[in-house]
């Protein structure tokens, strides 16, 4: 991916500041990989939502990346999935810390740390802040519900040049999917939907050209024919970025099958 990750782009130093059109975009990306994972027949909850897994082609396009964590989700009558806490610490869900409990509803809440990031500039979790301010949720919470206040937390390589009203839609989803009670939060087509509102209409045509030509490609009768699976890959696990840590640690599997 040309672009490499969305974290490189935020929090890199030297990095070339995003416009606030191209963040929309990557939001909107991001938005739509997890809702096709959530609405599929066999819904798949991803688990390692951030923004060092949000890769990006020479458009800024999306693709989500290692799905190490990945699990099946719930099925019938069923809410949740019960499994050992995995994840990035800023990102993970405070239900699932707390009772191991894992719904669609825990990547919601880690989107939603991505869109703070998204607005402010700032890492999930930042050891290098003092107090509140090294939890990007803690800190920006106070201020992401109140339009007087939003600009406190925005990115300052902004300079001022967003849309305010923008802004404002784009905080209070955050706000909504980083609520601590899950059946509160949204569901990613309810986020996506918000967020193609606000996404300029040329590119959102672009978007969905380029999603109806990858479902073409998908349906390819050579893709349909059988394969033979390749079997030994390594399966590599980048080290921790400075803005979060593994949470509990995990035997990692030698190979993908």
């Amino acid at each position: 991916m040309p672009k490499g990750s969305l974290e490189n782009h935020l929090f890199r130093r030297g990095a070339q500041p995003l416009p606030w059109a191209i963040r929309m975009k990557v939001a909107v990306g991001a938005a739509r990989g997890l809702a096709f994972l959530h609405n599929a027949e066999s819904p798949i909850i991803y688990r390692d939502v951030k923004a060092s897994n949000i890769l990006l082609d020479a458009d800024f396009n999306v693709k989500l990346s290692d799905f190490g964590l990945a699990r099946a989700g719930p099925t019938g009558d069923k809410t949740h999935v019960s499994t050992q806490v995995m994840g990035t610490h800023g990102y993970a869900a405070p239900e699932y810390i707390a009772t191991g409990r894992l719904s669609v509803k825990a990547d919601v809440y880690s989107f939603g740390v991505v869109l703070l990031e998204l607005l402010s500039g700032r890492r999930a979790l930042d050891k290098s802040m003092i107090g509140v301010e090294q939890s990007l949720v803690d800190w920006a919470k106070p201020y992401i519900g109140d339009k007087r206040k939003l600009f406190r937390i925005m990115d300052t390589k902004f300079g001022g040049q967003y849309p305010k009203k923008g802004a404002f839609a784009v905080a209070t989803m955050a706000l909504q999917c980083i609520s601590n009670e899950a059946k509160q939060r949204p569901n990613m087509s309810e986020v996506l939907a918000v967020l193609e509102e606000l996404l300029d209409p040329k590119e959102l045509a672009k978007i969905n050209l380029q999603e109806k030509e990858q479902q073409q490609t998908l349906h390819s009768p050579l893709l349909r024919s059988p394969r033979k699976l390749h079997q030994g890959s390594p399966l590599h696990y980048p080290s921790p970025s400075p803005g979060g840590s593994p949470l509990p640690a995990h035997r990692r599997p030698p190979f993908v099958r």
